[in-house]
Protein backbone atom coordinates (compact mmCIF):
# COMPACT_ATOMS: atom_id res chain seq x y z
CA UNK A 1 0.00 0.00 0.00
CA UNK A 2 1.65 3.20 -1.14
CA UNK A 3 -0.40 5.76 0.79
CA UNK A 4 -1.81 4.30 4.00
CA UNK A 5 -3.23 7.61 5.13
CA UNK A 6 -5.60 7.59 2.16
CA UNK A 7 -6.96 4.11 2.91
CA UNK A 8 -10.40 4.01 4.51
CA UNK A 9 -11.93 0.93 6.13
CA UNK A 10 -15.33 0.05 7.54
CA UNK A 11 -15.24 -2.67 10.20
CA UNK A 12 -18.53 -4.08 11.48
CA UNK A 13 -18.76 -5.69 14.88
CA UNK A 14 -15.85 -3.46 15.87
CA UNK A 15 -16.74 -3.21 19.54
CA UNK A 16 -15.32 -6.56 20.59
CA UNK A 17 -13.53 -9.74 19.59
CA UNK A 18 -12.23 -10.20 16.07
CA UNK A 19 -13.74 -6.92 14.88
CA UNK A 20 -11.96 -4.94 17.58
CA UNK A 21 -8.65 -6.70 16.94
CA UNK A 22 -8.83 -6.06 13.19
CA UNK A 23 -9.90 -2.43 13.64
CA UNK A 24 -7.00 -1.73 16.00
CA UNK A 25 -4.55 -3.50 13.69
CA UNK A 26 -5.65 -1.32 10.79
CA UNK A 27 -5.69 1.88 12.83
CA UNK A 28 -2.17 1.28 14.09
CA UNK A 29 -1.06 0.60 10.50
CA UNK A 30 -2.24 4.03 9.38
CA UNK A 31 -5.74 3.28 8.10
CA UNK A 32 -8.71 5.49 8.90
CA UNK A 33 -11.48 3.24 10.22
CA UNK A 34 -15.24 3.58 10.65
CA UNK A 35 -16.10 1.44 13.66
CA UNK A 36 -19.59 -0.04 13.40
CA UNK A 37 -21.49 -1.85 16.14
CA UNK A 38 -24.64 -1.79 18.23
CA UNK A 39 -23.07 -0.40 21.42
CA UNK A 40 -21.45 3.04 21.15
CA UNK A 41 -19.54 2.62 24.42
CA UNK A 42 -17.63 -0.43 23.18
CA UNK A 43 -16.84 1.32 19.90
CA UNK A 44 -15.32 4.19 21.88
CA UNK A 45 -13.28 1.66 23.83
CA UNK A 46 -11.94 0.27 20.56
CA UNK A 47 -11.04 3.75 19.32
CA UNK A 48 -9.22 4.46 22.58
CA UNK A 49 -6.83 1.57 21.88
CA UNK A 50 -5.39 3.59 18.98
CA UNK A 51 -5.94 7.18 20.16
CA UNK A 52 -3.68 8.83 17.60
CA UNK A 53 -5.44 7.25 14.63
CA UNK A 54 -8.42 8.58 12.67
CA UNK A 55 -11.59 6.70 13.56
CA UNK A 56 -15.34 7.18 13.47
CA UNK A 57 -17.69 5.37 15.87
CA UNK A 58 -21.05 4.66 14.21
CA UNK A 59 -23.83 2.88 16.07
CA UNK A 60 -25.10 0.32 13.57
CA UNK A 61 -27.40 -2.69 13.55
CA UNK A 62 -26.32 -4.36 10.32
CA UNK A 63 -29.70 -6.08 9.98
CA UNK A 64 -31.39 -2.68 9.52
CA UNK A 65 -31.07 -1.21 6.02
CA UNK A 66 -31.38 2.37 7.26
CA UNK A 67 -28.57 1.85 9.78
CA UNK A 68 -26.29 0.45 7.08
CA UNK A 69 -27.06 3.33 4.73
CA UNK A 70 -26.31 5.82 7.50
CA UNK A 71 -23.01 4.06 8.31
CA UNK A 72 -21.67 4.36 4.78
CA UNK A 73 -22.97 7.89 4.34
CA UNK A 74 -21.20 8.96 7.54
CA UNK A 75 -18.00 7.21 6.46
CA UNK A 76 -17.93 8.92 3.08
CA UNK A 77 -18.82 12.28 4.60
CA UNK A 78 -15.96 11.97 7.10
CA UNK A 79 -13.27 10.26 5.02
CA UNK A 80 -14.31 10.71 1.38
CA UNK A 81 -14.36 7.09 0.20
CA UNK A 82 -14.34 3.41 1.22
CA UNK A 83 -11.36 1.20 0.35
CA UNK A 84 -12.17 -1.78 2.57
CA UNK A 85 -15.16 -3.39 4.21
CA UNK A 86 -14.43 -6.06 6.80
CA UNK A 87 -17.84 -7.70 7.06
CA UNK A 88 -17.47 -9.14 10.54
CA UNK A 89 -20.65 -8.60 12.57
CA UNK A 90 -22.30 -11.88 13.48
CA UNK A 91 -23.93 -13.98 16.17
CA UNK A 92 -23.74 -17.62 17.18
CA UNK A 93 -27.39 -17.61 18.19
CA UNK A 94 -28.70 -20.02 20.81
CA UNK A 95 -25.82 -22.49 20.87
CA UNK A 96 -26.54 -26.06 21.88
CA UNK A 97 -30.23 -26.03 20.97
CA UNK A 98 -31.36 -29.12 19.01
CA UNK A 99 -32.97 -28.22 15.71
CA UNK A 100 -36.35 -29.58 16.79
CA UNK A 101 -36.39 -27.15 19.72
CA UNK A 102 -35.11 -24.11 17.82
CA UNK A 103 -37.58 -21.24 17.66
CA UNK A 104 -38.22 -19.45 14.39
CA UNK A 105 -37.37 -16.16 16.11
CA UNK A 106 -33.91 -17.48 17.02
CA UNK A 107 -33.36 -18.77 13.47
CA UNK A 108 -34.46 -15.46 11.98
CA UNK A 109 -32.21 -13.43 14.28
CA UNK A 110 -29.11 -15.37 13.18
CA UNK A 111 -30.06 -15.15 9.50
CA UNK A 112 -30.81 -11.42 9.75
CA UNK A 113 -27.47 -10.67 11.40
CA UNK A 114 -25.07 -13.09 9.74
CA UNK A 115 -26.45 -13.25 6.21
CA UNK A 116 -28.77 -10.32 5.61
CA UNK A 117 -26.48 -7.95 7.50
CA UNK A 118 -23.47 -9.09 5.52
CA UNK A 119 -25.37 -8.61 2.27
CA UNK A 120 -26.59 -5.13 3.20
CA UNK A 121 -23.10 -3.95 4.12
CA UNK A 122 -21.55 -5.53 1.04
CA UNK A 123 -24.19 -3.92 -1.18
CA UNK A 124 -23.56 -0.49 0.33
CA UNK A 125 -19.80 -0.90 -0.02
CA UNK A 126 -20.17 -2.18 -3.57
CA UNK A 127 -22.26 0.83 -4.59
CA UNK A 128 -19.72 3.24 -3.12
CA UNK A 129 -16.68 1.46 -4.54
CA UNK A 130 -18.23 1.31 -8.01
CA UNK A 131 -18.91 5.04 -8.15
CA UNK A 132 -15.90 6.53 -6.36
CA UNK A 133 -12.77 7.84 -8.03
CA UNK A 134 -10.38 6.03 -8.13
CA UNK A 135 -12.84 3.21 -8.62
CA UNK A 136 -12.71 -0.02 -6.64
CA UNK A 137 -11.99 -1.43 -3.23
CA UNK A 138 -11.99 -4.66 -1.25
CA UNK A 139 -14.57 -6.59 0.75
CA UNK A 140 -13.49 -9.28 3.20
CA UNK A 141 -16.28 -11.41 4.65
CA UNK A 142 -15.79 -13.17 7.97
CA UNK A 143 -16.87 -16.73 7.35
CA UNK A 144 -15.97 -19.45 9.81
CA UNK A 145 -14.76 -23.00 10.10
CA UNK A 146 -18.52 -23.58 10.15
CA UNK A 147 -18.62 -22.47 6.52
CA UNK A 148 -16.99 -25.86 5.88
CA UNK A 149 -18.03 -28.19 8.71
CA UNK A 150 -20.77 -27.87 11.37
CA UNK A 151 -20.69 -28.32 15.08
CA UNK A 152 -23.55 -30.20 16.77
CA UNK A 153 -26.74 -28.15 17.27
CA UNK A 154 -25.61 -25.24 15.10
CA UNK A 155 -28.08 -25.21 12.21
CA UNK A 156 -28.66 -21.42 11.97
CA UNK A 157 -25.01 -20.45 12.33
CA UNK A 158 -23.77 -23.16 9.97
CA UNK A 159 -26.41 -22.40 7.34
CA UNK A 160 -25.57 -18.70 7.31
CA UNK A 161 -21.84 -19.31 7.12
CA UNK A 162 -22.26 -21.73 4.22
CA UNK A 163 -24.40 -19.09 2.52
CA UNK A 164 -21.65 -16.51 3.03
CA UNK A 165 -19.33 -18.61 0.90
CA UNK A 166 -21.77 -18.43 -1.99
CA UNK A 167 -22.26 -14.72 -1.45
CA UNK A 168 -18.50 -14.17 -1.44
CA UNK A 169 -18.11 -15.99 -4.74
CA UNK A 170 -20.97 -14.10 -6.37
CA UNK A 171 -19.71 -10.71 -5.18
CA UNK A 172 -16.19 -11.57 -6.29
CA UNK A 173 -17.43 -12.33 -9.79
CA UNK A 174 -19.73 -9.32 -10.05
CA UNK A 175 -17.06 -6.96 -8.73
CA UNK A 176 -14.48 -7.76 -11.39
CA UNK A 177 -15.47 -5.03 -13.88
CA UNK A 178 -15.26 -2.37 -11.16
CA UNK A 179 -11.96 -3.31 -9.46
CA UNK A 180 -13.83 -4.64 -6.41
CA UNK A 181 -11.95 -7.59 -4.91
CA UNK A 182 -13.92 -9.85 -2.57
CA UNK A 183 -12.55 -12.58 -0.32
CA UNK A 184 -13.40 -14.52 2.81
CA UNK A 185 -11.52 -15.46 5.95
CA UNK A 186 -12.64 -18.61 7.78
CA UNK A 187 -11.55 -18.52 11.41
CA UNK A 188 -11.35 -21.34 13.91
CA UNK A 189 -11.10 -20.77 17.67
CA UNK A 190 -9.64 -17.30 17.93
CA UNK A 191 -9.53 -16.38 21.62
CA UNK A 192 -12.42 -13.94 22.19
CA UNK A 193 -15.36 -13.67 24.54
CA UNK A 194 -17.46 -15.52 21.96
CA UNK A 195 -15.15 -18.55 22.03
CA UNK A 196 -14.32 -18.56 25.75
CA UNK A 197 -16.48 -21.65 26.26
CA UNK A 198 -14.24 -23.64 23.89
CA UNK A 199 -11.46 -23.77 26.44
CA UNK A 200 -13.73 -25.13 29.16
CA UNK A 201 -15.37 -27.68 26.89
CA UNK A 202 -17.20 -27.87 23.57
CA UNK A 203 -19.66 -30.52 22.43
CA UNK A 204 -18.12 -32.85 19.86
CA UNK A 205 -19.81 -34.94 17.16
CA UNK A 206 -19.42 -38.10 19.26
CA UNK A 207 -21.32 -36.55 22.15
CA UNK A 208 -18.30 -35.85 24.33
CA UNK A 209 -17.56 -32.42 25.78
CA UNK A 210 -13.87 -31.67 25.24
CA UNK A 211 -11.77 -28.54 25.83
CA UNK A 212 -10.44 -27.09 22.58
CA UNK A 213 -7.28 -25.07 21.90
CA UNK A 214 -7.54 -21.43 20.87
CA UNK A 215 -5.21 -19.00 19.14
CA UNK A 216 -4.37 -15.35 19.67
CA UNK A 217 -6.91 -13.11 17.94
CA UNK A 218 -4.00 -10.84 16.94
CA UNK A 219 -2.91 -13.52 14.48
CA UNK A 220 -6.29 -13.25 12.78
CA UNK A 221 -6.01 -9.46 12.67
CA UNK A 222 -2.61 -9.64 10.97
CA UNK A 223 -4.03 -12.02 8.38
CA UNK A 224 -6.90 -9.67 7.60
CA UNK A 225 -4.47 -6.78 7.30
CA UNK A 226 -2.35 -8.77 4.85
CA UNK A 227 -5.44 -9.49 2.73
CA UNK A 228 -6.50 -5.84 2.95
CA UNK A 229 -3.16 -4.39 1.90
CA UNK A 230 -2.71 -6.40 -1.28
CA UNK A 231 -3.02 -4.38 -4.49
CA UNK A 232 -6.43 -4.77 -6.11
CA UNK A 233 -4.80 -6.81 -8.84
CA UNK A 234 -4.30 -9.58 -6.25
CA UNK A 235 -6.86 -11.24 -4.01
CA UNK A 236 -6.95 -13.86 -1.28
CA UNK A 237 -10.20 -15.54 -2.30
CA UNK A 238 -10.41 -17.78 0.76
CA UNK A 239 -8.15 -18.04 3.79
CA UNK A 240 -8.51 -20.46 6.70
CA UNK A 241 -6.83 -19.46 9.97
CA UNK A 242 -7.27 -21.72 12.96
CA UNK A 243 -5.73 -22.95 16.16
CA UNK A 244 -3.29 -25.57 14.89
CA UNK A 245 -4.57 -28.48 16.96
CA UNK A 246 -8.29 -27.70 17.09
CA UNK A 247 -10.55 -30.60 16.05
CA UNK A 248 -11.41 -29.37 12.59
CA UNK A 249 -9.49 -31.59 10.19
CA UNK A 250 -11.12 -34.92 10.92
CA UNK A 251 -14.00 -33.39 12.88
CA UNK A 252 -16.74 -35.97 13.43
Amino acid sequence: MTDRQSKIAVVTGAGSGIGRAVAVELLRAGWSVALAGRRPETLEETAALAPEAASLAARTDVARPDDVAALFAATVERFGRVDLLFNNAGTLGPGGVPVEDLSYEAWRHVVDTNLNGTFLCAQAAYRQMKEQDPQGGRIINNGSISAHTPRPHSAPYTATKHALTGLTKALSLDGRPYRIAVGQIDIGNAATDMTARMESGALQANGEVVPEPVMDVADVARTVRHMAELPLEANVQFATVLATTMPYVGRG
